[in-house]
């Protein structure tokens, strides 16, 4: 395929990717909290009171966020680019059409028959998981981007030696683990690869050296990704790793919200395997073809870029919901898409070599092996059921409120029925509502005119506020360097509003609440309500709105450190 084919390929698909994430956020509303959160932390790096870098925050790796700043500071013209969270649409949708190019990258490489290559790719891109990742802005697009990037080069490498690939394999993997915690799995998988793959090269000199330089090329990146950002955050906040240390972190979540849902390991096991049996019901057998096949013809190499990059993110998922250290999500386990996607593909020989660079000293180039056209065919139409039957199996799945919370809602929007009253069909449309209060109270807030710093909020829920408020100067928030002075002393530094949300949850942690214990309730003897919000949305809390008084100098009880 020419350049020019790629990049139409490219164009097209991410097109049709954006038109669902526009009509999911401009037209439905429909967002994923995490997704929204990034976009808030990107407004606030460029259109804060208090605009800076850091404002970007430590919870989240910083990579997607960072991608969304040139498309933030669009908002001046493009207002949606924040309080409709296009950005976020625009971001996932390049990079998933970008996953997309990976995995035909990778029957390309191999010259596969148009057969299987389209038939392959059509059924990754069109699944109905990937189309949705690929819509809402949320981080599994550039992660599945990056993974399959990294395993399409370690695949090369294996066969060519070309340090081309291998060292742009590791630039993949930092970039991976810049964009998701999980990638430092990825990267100590390929590490695993790398040592396994140049200690068996048949030529024994320097055989450790060898290991050691192949692996530190792989590895380093990550390795480098994450001790800088581990120091930044450390010297900005105090936390080496904020996302499982600050209050605003995963396992501060996990703790306010009652746990993971995995109450017995054994429990959370058969609750993976749920998960993955959702996402490719007949990768197992695939795999066993496969590795059978592969075992016979001697070519065993192939698979070790797949499956201990890919295989390890899932196996730290899986370990890491067995020990209630993450959230059950569906979305945390669809890398097994992109896997039996590449396995599909290395189902079947390659009918050309590799393209590199440069051959490296240790390169292994076999030779082409057409293979029985028997064999190539059932191998092809096997590759071709496993891809398919995980459409219908995964759109099916995807209705469960159990195994899929953040994608069940999806089924109200496809197939509309406004006069079910079922649990479920409420719930789903609950799921769809959410943030809808929140836009409406940022509404209100806007149509006041305030000045600058005239609203105290917290983010821990207020960044749903914020976010889609055209106006967010207004606020003053967490990551402004003077927020914990006006917090102690509201009155003194012009606020008027304070957004209050029970103390409740994940609403204990809400700056406001720890030094107003009873601003939900009643105020704290320094504000008046003004406003109360029941939430609309499906686990979001009700939002309060006080109005600073005059006597607000008078606070009791010690600041905040």
């Amino acid at each position: 395929m020419s350049r020019r084919r790629i990049i139409g390929l490219f164009v097209v698909v991410w097109l049709l990717y954006l038109a669902v994430g526009v009509y999911l956020a401009a037209d439905v509303r429909l967002y994923v909290g995490d997704s929204l959160s990034r976009v808030q932390s990107a407004q606030s790096v460029l259109f804060s009171r208090d605009p800076h870098l850091s404002a970007i925050g430590f919870i989240f790796t910083p990579l997607t966020a960072i991608i969304q700043l040139p498309l933030t500071a669009l908002t001046p013209l493009f207002p949606a680019m924040t309080t409709s969270a296009l950005s976020a649409a625009v971001m996932s949708s390049a990079f998933m059409a970008g996953s997309v190019i990976q995995v035909s990258g990778i029957a390309r490489d191999r010259g596969l028959s148009p057969t299987i290559s389209i038939a392959v790719t059509a059924c990754y891109a069109i699944n109905p998981m990937i189309v949705f990742y690929a819509a809402n802005g949320m981080s599994e697009a550039p992660y599945l981007f990056f993974l399959a990037w990294a395993v399409r080069r370690g695949i090369r490498w294996a066969d060519t030696d070309d340090v081309h690939d291998l060292v742009t394999a590791g630039m993949a993997l930092g970039f991976a683990y810049l964009t998701r915690y999980d990638g430092a799995a990825a990267a100590l998988g390929a590490g695993l690869l790398v040592a396994i793959v140049s200690y068996r090269r048949p030529d024994r000199t320097d055989r450790v050296m060898r290991v050691l330089l192949d692996v530190a090329l792989v590895a380093l990146p990550a390795f480098v990704a994450f001790v800088i950002w581990a120091l930044t955050s450390w010297l900005i906040t105090g936390n080496l790793f904020a996302q499982f240390t600050s209050e605003y972190g995963n396992s501060s979540i996990i703790a306010e919200s009652g746990g993971s849902g995995s109450d017995t390991a054994t429990r959370a096991l058969q609750f993976s395997i749920v998960e993955l049996t959702i996402l490719a019901p007949l990768f197992p057998l695939l795999l066993v073809i496969v590795l059978a096949v592969r075992r016979r013809r001697h070519r065993l190499y192939p698979l070790l870029a797949p499956l201990p990059l890919i295989g390890g993110v899932l196996v730290f998922q899986i370990y890491s919901y067995s020990k209630g250290s993450t959230f059950g999500f569906l979305r945390f386990y669809m890398t097994v898409i992109l896997l039996a996607a590449i396995i599909a593909l290395l189902a079947v020989p390659a009918r050309r070599a590799l393209p590199r660079r440069r051959l490296g000293p240790h390169a292994q180039i076999p030779p082409v092996v057409t293979g029985h056209r028997r064999q190539v065919r059932a191998l092809t139409a096997i590759a071709i059921v496993t891809m398919v039957v995980a459409i219908p199996v995964t759109a099916y799945g995807m209705t469960s409120p159990k195994y899929a919370p953040q994608e069940f809602a999806l089924q109200s929007i496809v197939m509309p029925n406004p006069h079910a009253v079922d649990k479920k069909t409420l719930d789903a449309q609950r799921v769809v509502r959410s943030f809808s209060t929140e836009r409406s109270i940022a509404q209100y807030l806007d149509s006041l005119n305030l000045p600058d710093g005239s609203v105290l909020c917290d983010t821990v829920y207020g960044f749903a506020v914020i976010a889609q408020s055209a106006r967010p100067k207004q606020f003053v928030i967490p990551s402004d360097q003077d927020f914990t002075e006006i917090l102690n002393d509201p009155a003194a530094h012009g606020v008027q509003y304070m957004l209050a949300v029970p103390r409740t949850g994940r609403g204990e942690s809400d700056a406001l609440n720890i030094r107003f214990p009873t601003l939900y309730e009643n105020g704290a003897q320094v504000s008046v309500l003004v406003l109360e919000a029941r939430n609309q949305g499906e686990d979001l809390p009700n939002w309060r709105i006080y109005r600073v008084t005059p006597a607000a100098d008078l606070l009791g009880g010690g600041g905040v450190n």
